[in-house]
Order: structure tokens, then C-alpha cells, then sequence
């Protein structure tokens, strides 16, 4: 199977977000071709929850699972540590008090 690069998936993630009206920013540019992504979402109400993407080795299907969750504060520091062990990672910060961030739509995974 083909694999999209990571500034490829981000640019098209970003317009759908665009199309929804749902704020989204680049926080850290990450390698274009390979590099992994986490999406931030911040709720603007001091909560935030993250999510990177896991790969199921039974089914071979790549789904969305939470990395971290709680206070923003919190959520930012599992960022950073995620950041120092991955130099390459991309982080997208999403800012919707609905909590949309449309990783579970068709396509994004």
C-alpha cells in the first residue's frame, strides 16, 4: 500500500478541518516525508486531550487512539516529551469547544 507522506496527510487534514470551520494550527513542523503526527485537541475550556495514530497488527488497520488527556498544562508536557524523543513529530493543535477534531471520519486514519 501506498503511504501518504506526513506534509501530504497534514495539508489535507488541516483543509478539512478549514471546511468545518474548525480552528487548526501547525505547532511543530515535523519531517515532511516521514514524520509522525499528533493532534492536540484544546476544548478553550483549560482541558485538552491528544492523539496519535497506532497501527493494529491484527487487523493491519490504522486508527486514532488518545495519547494523553486531562489539563491543558498536562496534556502540552506529554507534547514535549513526546517531542524530545521524536524530533520529527508533527503536532497540530485543534481549537473547538465542541471537542470536534474529525479523526474518525473516513480517510484520516
Amino acid at each position: 500500500m501506498t503511504r501518504l507522506t506526513a506534509r501530504f496527510w497534514v495539508d489535507a487534514y488541516l483543509a478539512r478541518l478549514r471546511f468545518q470551520e474548525v480552528p487548526a494550527f501547525v505547532t511543530a513542523h515535523g519531517d515532511d516525508t516521514a514524520g509522525a503526527v499528533l493532534v492536540k485537541l484544546n476544548t478553550l475550556d483549560g482541558q485538552a486531550q491528544s492523539f496519535h495514530r497506532s497501527y493494529d497488527l491484527m487487523s493491519g488497520d490504522r486508527k486514532w487512539i488518545e495519547h494523553a488527556s486531562g489539563a491543558e498544562a498536562d496534556v502540552d508536557a506529554a507534547i514535549r516529551r513526546q517531542q524530545e524523543f521524536d524530533p520529527d513529530l508533527w503536532v497540530i493543535e485543534v481549537e473547538d469547544r465542541q471537542g470536534r477534531h474529525l479523526l474518525e471520519e473516513p480517510g484520516l486514519e
